[in-house]
C-alpha cells in the first residue's frame, strides 16, 4: 500500500530533523516540498509521493551514507560511485522507498545554485527555487504544472524569502539565458493549464494564479538585461539552451 501524502511528510520532516541534530544541512526539494508550502493543494489535487528529494551542502555529502544507514536507508553503490559528488540515491529496507539527493546545486535541465541558500527555511529549498526547480523542466508533465498551480496558488509573488522571491528568480534567469527561456515556456504552459476546463479550481482561485503568473512575466520582462544576455538572447532557440537529463531508473 502505497503511503499517505501525511505519512511521508512526516518521514520527510523525521529525516530532516535527524540530519539537523547530526549538522547536516538536508532540505527538502520537489513534490513533497511544494505539498509542505501549499496546504490548500491536497484538497484540490490528488497526486501519490513515492520518493523524497533532498539538497545537501556539497561539504556534507560524505556524512550521507552513515546517516541515511542509521536512518534505514541503503546507498545506491553503483549509482553513488559514478554520481556521488552530484547526486546519490538511497533506498530504505523493506518498503523500497527512494531518497534522491542532489549534492551542492540542484542540476538537471538547467542549474539552480543553493550554495548559502539551505539556511533559509528549515525544512525545504526557498521558495523561488522551489518554483524554479519546476520551472526549468524542459518537458513539464502535468504533475509538474500541477505542482507550480499548487505553489502559485498558496504562495505571494514578493521580495524576500517568505513569498515567492520575484528577485531571485530574475537574478537567476538574467544569469542563464537558458533558465529565463524554460522558465517563460512553463509559464505559458501553466497559464494555458489554467485557463483551461482540465483543473479544478474556482474562479477566485484561478484568478489568483493568473494574476501572480503575470506578476513573474511583467517581472522577468522588466529586468535590467546586460550585452551578453541580449547577445545570447539574439541566437534564441537556434541553439540547444537546456542540458539533457537522463533518467535513472526507479
Amino acid at each position: 500500500m502505497e503511503p499517505t501524502p501525511t505519512e511521508i511528510a512526516l518521514e520527510m520532516n523525521r529525516l530532516v530533523e535527524a540530519a539537523r541534530r547530526d549538522q547536516i544541512h538536508l532540505r527538502a526539494i520537489g513534490g513533497l516540498a511544494v505539498h509542505h508550502h501549499s496546504p490548500l493543494r491536497q484538497q484540490i489535487f490528488q497526486r501519490e509521493y513515492a520518493d523524497i528529494d533532498f539538497v545537501v551542502h556539497k561539504h556534507e555529502r560524505r556524512k550521507l551514507d552513515d546517516f541515511f544507514r542509521r536512518m534505514g536507508y541503503l546507498p545506491d553503490r553503483s549509482f553513488n560511485l559514478f554520481n556521488g559528488d552530484k547526486r546519490q540515491i538511497f533506498v530504505q529496507e523493506g518498503t523500497g522507498r527512494r531518497i534522491d539527493v542532489f549534492v551542492g546545486d540542484f542540476e538537471m535541465c538547467h542549474k539552480l545554485p543553493l550554495k548559502d541558500r539551505l539556511q533559509v527555511h528549515p525544512i525545504t529549498v526557498p521558495l523561488a527555487e522551489l518554483f524554479l526547480s519546476k520551472t526549468q523542466i524542459i518537458e513539464l508533465n502535468r504533475k509538474d504544472a500541477l505542482d507550480l498551480v499548487a505553489l502559485l496558488l498558496d504562495n505571494e509573488i514578493g521580495r524576500g524569502d517568505d513569498k515567492i522571491n520575484v528577485e531571485r528568480i530574475c537574478r537567476l534567469c538574467l544569469r542563464d539565458w537558458g533558465l529565463f527561456k524554460t522558465t517563460t515556456i512553463n509559464l505559458n504552459r501553466v497559464e494555458e493549464l489554467v485557463n483551461s476546463d482540465d483543473i479544478n479550481l474556482t474562479t477566485p482561485e484561478r484568478e489568483t494564479v493568473l494574476r501572480r503568473i503575470d506578476e513573474i512575466r511583467k517581472s522577468l520582462i522588466l529586468m535590467k538585461k546586460n550585452i551578453l544576455w541580449l547577445a545570447r538572447d539574439r541566437v534564441g532557440t537556434r541553439i540547444r539552451w537546456y542540458a539533457e537529463v537522463e533518467e535513472v531508473e526507479r
